[in-house]
């Protein structure tokens, strides 16, 4: 089985010994106490926290979190959970395809390797709902390995800082996987810091539009700030999108009215009160069916999932 894990001979530290140098200290006095740091959880706090906060603010994440592990503080009590009440408990989090996926990893993490969240890259990318970015987190931030975590707000510090150029966003290219690569500390601990510590950068101080530069422990090493900040907030061109009046908008509100209903169950004339357009609102229907989210009975009333 291959190990993803980085060589310590990818690189010298003396290449990034200033950006490690100024960037430790700064966590260290900086970092915000979210429950899922510093060790105060194990690899499947760490799991929930990670797949809870794509695309959702961490502070927001907090206490959907907290609740989740007072009921479900291991994969093996997730995987007897029933799909609605998983559904219920992801409330306004967005995305509630992932809530289900959840239960499956759950699921297949007790099943195939008996109620523990598995160390290795190959083995946490195998299960349901979990990718490149969510397996190095983990076996980074709850198993302490040397391995580069590329999200968005570190490409950003590594591609401003490091490259003296604006990140574009969009999906990681090989130059800034590279560029997390070769920036890593040799050091499997400090590496760990590293990737928190970027990652938090990224989200307080680096920030996509209004960085705030005086305030950055890299100021004076960053290559973005001394080109004087070209292209900043500058993103790859793509249509607006907006949440108002969309199919994400009325599915949220369908199964917002299912989770409060008594035992999750509306008729479809009570369902039909969420939004106007029958149309949309059908259509919205039958993606949430398909996707697992809902059950429509024969008498077309919903309710959540009762597996």
């Amino acid at each position: 089985m291959t190990d993803h894990t980085v060589s310590p001979d990818v690189h010298s530290d003396d290449d990034y010994s200033a950006y490690h140098d100024a960037l430790a200290p700064w966590w260290a006095d900086h970092a915000r106490d979210f429950p899922w740091r510093f060790g105060r959880t194990d690899a499947w706090g760490v799991l929930l926290s990670e797949v809870m906060s794509q695309q959702t603010p961490m502070t927001r994440v907090l206490p959907y979190w907290q609740s989740w592990m007072a009921v479900w503080s291991s994969p093996d009590k997730l995987a007897e959970a029933t799909a609605a009440e998983v559904i219920s408990a992801w409330g306004t989090l967005g995305y509630p395809r992932r809530a289900l996926r959840l239960r499956e990893c759950a699921q297949e993490i007790v099943a195939r390797f008996g109620g523990r969240v598995p160390d290795t890259y190959e083995e946490l990318v195998s299960l349901p709902g979990i990718g490149d970015y969510t397996a190095c987190a983990v076996m980074a931030f709850a198993y302490g390995k040397r391995v580069p975590v590329v999200d968005t707000n570190i490409r950003r510090v590594l591609s401003r800082a490091i490259g003296g150029a604006e990140s574009l966003g969009g999906a990681a290219n090989a130059s800034e996987r590279k560029l997390a690569e070769n920036a890593l500390p040799r050091d499997a601990r400090m590496s760990v810091i590293w990737n928190q510590a970027t990652m938090e950068l990224g989200a307080t101080v680096c920030t996509a539009k209004s960085p705030a530069c005086d305030e950055c422990p890299l100021r004076s090493e960053c290559k973005f700030a001394q080109a004087g900040w070209p292209g900043l907030g500058q993103k790859r061109t793509r249509p607006r999108q907006t949440f108002t009046g969309t199919n994400r908008q009325v599915r949220g509100k369908i199964l917002k009215a299912l989770r409060h209903a008594d035992e999750h169950h509306l008729s479809y004339d009570e369902i039909s009160q969420v939004w106007a357009d029958s149309v949309q609102l059908d259509a919205c229907i039958a993606s949430l069916d398909e996707d697992g989210l809902i059950e429509i009975r024969e008498d077309h009333s919903l309710t959540l999932p009762l597996g």
